[in-house]
């Protein structure tokens, strides 16, 4: 979480810093239970969508958004505090590139992503009477699909940043919004992920993604997280000469601050 920008962040607030950064261990469960809980919900809530749906695919994609996007916004506001819920390796990589986590913390956060991805997979097909992993076999080919990972993950990225720095209490609310259209708009309903699209190709349902198509998704996310982070780099420097970017986790921080200073000063 950088203490340097974290502590630019709080003067340019005026909020004192009393609320101390938790430890890597707490901060890599929080990002792997978030992520396992999130991977729930979505594969779950696709899996129900379709059994109830009739046959109606808008139905089920309705069903998988809406659970999707409220997921998201109580995942964001119970983890963001203790490990900036990133849930998703783009976002800490670019996050690490901006100075707003040391890249020695990194390879810890995307194995935690990673491994919480593929738990909430499995939680998913436990409740549903599922085997733990299947590879799918929903195909998501062709360069309008990848064209359509680029785009939602360049605005996923755009999303965050743009309110971390600008509007910081709105971040989780406006994950969810940006996720839950970007299901509608984009022809590859919006994975945004590298760690759910990898565990979502264990998972022959509804929400799932055959194993071939997740490499060339995985690569679009990345360089539209990178297009994104370079661009709000600029577009919306960090105030003040000298100092680190206000990134995602640090957007946490000063919320529980100023949450402490409005109660006297305890957190």
């Amino acid at each position: 979480m950088a203490g340097a920008a974290g502590g630019a962040a709080r003067r340019a607030l005026g909020v004192s810093a009393r609320v101390s950064r938790p430890g890597l261990d707490r901060r890599l469960v929080a990002e792997a239970v978030g992520t396992a809980m999130l991977l729930a919900a979505v594969v779950g809530s696709g899996i129900m969508g379709e059994r109830l749906a009739g046959g109606n695919v808008a139905v089920a994609l309705l069903a998988n958004t809406l659970a999707t996007g409220a997921a998201l916004v109580a995942l964001i506001l119970t983890f963001g505090p203790i490990s900036g819920a990133h849930f998703n390796p783009a976002v800490t990589l670019a996050d690490a590139f901006l100075g707003g986590l040391r890249w020695r913390d990194v390879p810890a956060y995307l194995a935690a992503q990673i491994v919480g991805a593929f738990a909430g997979v499995a939680a998913a097909h436990l409740m549903f009477g599922e085997p733990i992993f299947f590879a799918s076999r929903h195909a998501r080919a062709g360069g309008a699909q990848v064209f359509s990972e680029f785009v939602a993950t360049f605005g996923l990225l755009a999303v965050i940043w743009g309110c971390a720095r600008l509007n910081a209490s709105r971040v989780p609310f406006a994950v969810a919004a940006y996720i839950t259209a970007a299901y509608w708009f984009t022809a590859s309903t919006s994975f945004a992920n590298p760690a759910v699209t990898l565990a979502r190709s264990a998972s022959d349902t509804f929400a799932g993604i055959r194993p071939a198509d997740a490499p060339a998704f995985i690569a679009a996310q990345l360089v539209g997280a990178g297009a994104a982070t370079s661009l709000f780099r600029w577009l919306a420097p960090a105030s003040g000469a000298g100092t680190e970017p206000t990134t995602l986790v640090h957007t946490v921080d000063i919320a529980a601050e100023r949450s402490a200073t409005q109660r006297g000063g305890h957190p």
